[in-house]
């Protein structure tokens, strides 16, 4: 893997915020959904505690900021739905590339 470009250490340090911002809505979302299901509210309660467990793990809720880390951050992001390759927007062609290889041979 090539070394991260400045330009695209910059963006992301700005855009990340924003996108754990978004996937943190959509796993809200998605408890709100499965607090409200059919089951016990007992089932309910611990569905939800073993999905917080699992998700506050995640690169959209934590990230690791070293500059080393962002394109396996930045796949991880995808591989996980929290972004997609449009949000890549305005990051360098060369950064994309590597992204897609990772996300096409994982």
């Amino acid at each position: 893997m090539r070394e991260v470009n400045e330009k695209d250490w910059k963006l992301f340090r700005k855009k990340i915020g924003i996108w754990q911002e978004n996937y943190m809505q959509k796993l809200n979302n998605q408890y709100i959904e499965l607090l409200q299901s059919d089951h016990l509210a007992s089932e309910n309660f611990w569905e939800l505690e073993k999905r917080i467990s699992k998700d506050k793990r995640s690169v959209g809720v934590v990230v690791d900021m070293r500059r080393s880390k962002m394109k396996e951050n930045i796949f991880t992001l995808i591989r996980d739905q929290a972004i997609t390759f449009e949000d890549l927007d305005g990051f360098t062609e060369d950064l994309k590339s590597e992204i897609q290889y990772m996300v096409e041979y994982w």
